[in-house]
Formats: C-alpha cells, sequence, structure tokens
C-alpha cells in the first residue's frame, strides 16, 4: 500500500528544514581571519584541515616536505648551505633539490638562498655557489637542526659559531678541502660543494650524522578533518615580492596544471643550472620580520625569531595570519594560535622588512 502522498511532503520539508538548520549552525562556528583591510579581490573560505597521522604504518614522510620517503633517506641530519643569489651568481646548481629555500636580504639589497637538504640527498650534483654566513643565517640553519655549511662570514657570525661550538663547515676555515672552484666562472661566484662532500666533512669533523629534527606540519590528502578552522582566502596566481625597493623583483606564478608555484628573478625563470628547470614551490610564505643596519658596511640584523605577520600561498590563492617557531623549530604558519598544516612539497620562504600595505614589499593578482 503507497503513503499517501500529504506525508510525504510532511518528510521532505522535516530533512529540508534539518539541513538548513546544521547549515546554519556550522556557519555560526566558522571562524574568519581578517588580517588586512578589505580588498576588491575575490575571496572565498575554504577550510585548514590539521595534521594527520598516516594510516600506512610503512609509509614514511619526509619532516620538511610531508611527501613519501625511503625512513633510511630521512634519518640523515639536514644541511643548511649559503648560497650565493648575486645576478653573476646565477643560475645556481642544487637549488631545485632543496627541502626548503629561504631568501632574506644579506647587504646591498642582494640576499642570500639558504637551501636545507634534508629527503633528496640522493642527489650527486653541484650545489652553490657557496657564500658567507650571517648571525640570523645560523639561527635559520639551526632551526632544522642542520649542520652549517658556507664560505667565510661576518665578524659576529664567527664569534658565534666558534664560541657556542657550532657544527659548520667552513670553505676557508675548517672544510677547504670539501669545496672547489669553476673555473668557468669569475671569484666569488664560482665555489661549489656537493652532498657526497659534505657528508664526508660531517664524519670527518665528527659532527653527529643523526639529529632529533623538528617535523613541519603537513597536511595528508585523503585523510579525514577534525577540529577544522575556516578562513579566508584571495586570488594569488601571480605574486611579486620586492625585498628592497632597489633589489631585483622574485615574482611566482601559478601553474594550475602542476599545482606548484614557478619562482622568477628579475623577469625571467629561476633556473637551476644542474637540470635546466625552473624552481618550484608547492608553497610560498611571506613573513615579516624586523631589519636593522648594524654598521657602514650595511650589515644587517633580522629577527627570525619573535614571528610576525605572514601570508601563506599555495594553490593559487593567498591566507593571512602569522609565522611562529615552536620551540626554535623551523617557520611555520598560524592562524588563531593554531599552527596550520602546509601542502606537502617543496617550500621556498620569503623574508620581508614589512606586510603592510603601504610598503608594498608583497604584492598578488588573480
Amino acid at each position: 500500500m503507497h503513503e499517501p502522498s500529504f506525508h510525504r511532503g510532511q518528510c521532505c520539508l522535516l530533512v529540508l528544514l534539518l539541513s538548513l538548520s546544521l547549515i546554519t549552525a556550522a556557519c555560526t562556528q566558522a571562524t574568519t581571519v581578517n588580517y588586512q583591510e578589505k580588498s576588491d579581490k575575490p575571496t572565498q573560505e575554504e577550510m585548514i584541515i590539521p595534521e594527520q597521522e598516516t594510516s600506512d604504518p610503512l609509509q614514511v614522510l619526509a619532516p620538511f616536505t610531508g611527501l613519501a620517503a625511503q625512513e633510511q633517506a630521512i634519518q640523515q641530519r639536514p644541511i643548511a648551505v649559503m648560497v650565493n643569489n648575486y645576478k653573476a651568481a646565477r643560475p645556481q646548481s642544487g637549488l631545485s633539490y632543496a627541502d626548503v629555500l629561504i631568501e632574506v636580504l644579506a647587504e646591498g639589497g642582494i640576499s642570500r638562498l639558504v637551501a636545507i637538504y634534508q629527503s633528496q640527498n640522493q642527489y650527486a650534483g653541484s650545489i652553490g655557489p657557496v657564500r658567507s654566513i650571517r648571525p640570523y643565517l645560523i639561527e635559520l640553519g639551526e632551526s632544522y637542526k642542520a649542520v652549517l655549511v658556507h664560505a667565510g662570514g661576518s665578524p659576529d657570525g664567527y664569534r658565534i659559531l666558534q664560541q657556542q661550538h657550532k657544527p659548520y663547515l667552513d670553505e676557508i676555515s675548517n672544510a677547504g678541502s670539501y669545496f672547489w672552484r669553476d673555473k668557468s666562472r669569475r671569484a666569488p661566484h664560482n665555489l661549489y660543494t656537493s652532498l657526497t662532500r659534505l657528508e664526508q666533512g660531517i664524519a670527518k669533523k665528527k659532527y653527529k650524522l643523526t639529529e632529533a629534527i623538528p617535523v613541519m606540519s603537513f597536511s595528508v590528502e585523503g585523510m579525514s578533518e577534525h577540529t577544522a578552522l575556516a578562513y579566508t582566502t584571495e586570488a594569488a596566481s601571480k605574486i611579486t615580492i620586492a625585498l628592497l625597493k632597489n633589489s631585483e623583483l622574485v615574482e611566482y606564478q601559478y601553474d594550475a596544471n602542476r599545482g606548484n608555484y614557478i619562482r622568477y628573478v628579475a623577469g625571467k625563470q629561476h633556473v637551476d643550472k644542474e637540470n635546466q628547470e625552473a624552481l618550484r614551490a608547492v608553497n610560498v610564505l611571506a613573513v615579516e620580520a624586523k631589519h636593522q643596519v648594524l654598521d657602514k658596511a650595511g650589515r644587517l640584523s633580522v629577527d627570525v625569531v619573535t614571528g610576525g605577520k605572514a601570508i601563506w600561498f599555495r594553490n593559487g590563492r593567498a591566507a593571512f595570519g602569522n609565522w611562529v617557531r615552536q620551540a626554535g623549530g623551523p617557520i611555520q604558519f598560524q592562524v588563531e594560535g593554531k599552527v596550520i598544516p602546509l601542502h606537502p612539497g617543496i617550500t621556498h620562504i620569503m623574508i620581508v622588512p614589512s606586510l603592510e600595505a603601504k610598503e608594498s614589499h608583497v604584492k598578488w593578482s588573480e
């Protein structure tokens, strides 16, 4: 026997009302992050998926990329190489094999790159050109528990390395045999090394081969959500970053086909000399840090400890929050006091003096 159509209509109405009430409750609980003045750029609300444990006990995730890796490959201690970013040093070698690439000012509007190598330690090619170190570069490298690799340094940098007995390989003072000069380039833009030689140097110096490596927070695709946090994003397919007004512009353009950003410098793709491929990043973090000029040589102090405003670019969109270093670990992105998992893949961190709109260090568009 069929039910009367009147009762079926009542059931449908009740289901509809119940669904609307649940949607209304969910929207009421969502939190929107307000980072700056409202703009005319298209926005949308998304959900942040907290870090998840992998359900596959045999799968090992690399600590600085969140990508699947061999357990043996991720037990090795990280290596942080100070790489020359002057225009005469480009294209550099080996940057596309770094798990994390950090760019920060050195002197005279010229930046330094800190390349963190950990999970891709099968790379056997050249790395460089290698350049000098500064106290804040030491701080950045040590945040990954890395052995520091450089050629020279500021007086304050050497003082920290020697008095605090840091693990470092310096071409000038203690590890010259683990570097070489490329005669096809002019000094000082021609000093190179490799992971194989650096591993030999680490063993020779009797530095720890393994370390309690800090694990960055990454989302795991396909895992269930819980304690999700709502946040507002803007379209950001093209990013323009000026570390200083007189510095070369860095651009990131989103490649929707591959789900990552292609890096450009001075209007050209930033290419790795070893494989002739453009540098790419799944996550681009623009972080604000206090910069102070210390002397007539233009040496800087950069506060890479305290934290501050941050913009996270991924999937062609920008999210707004803050950066934080928990227990002295790597820079991570935070919203409403919660560390937010990055997307698995390579991360580029751009350290700028300000993220205020009037300073215009960082711009983006659809």
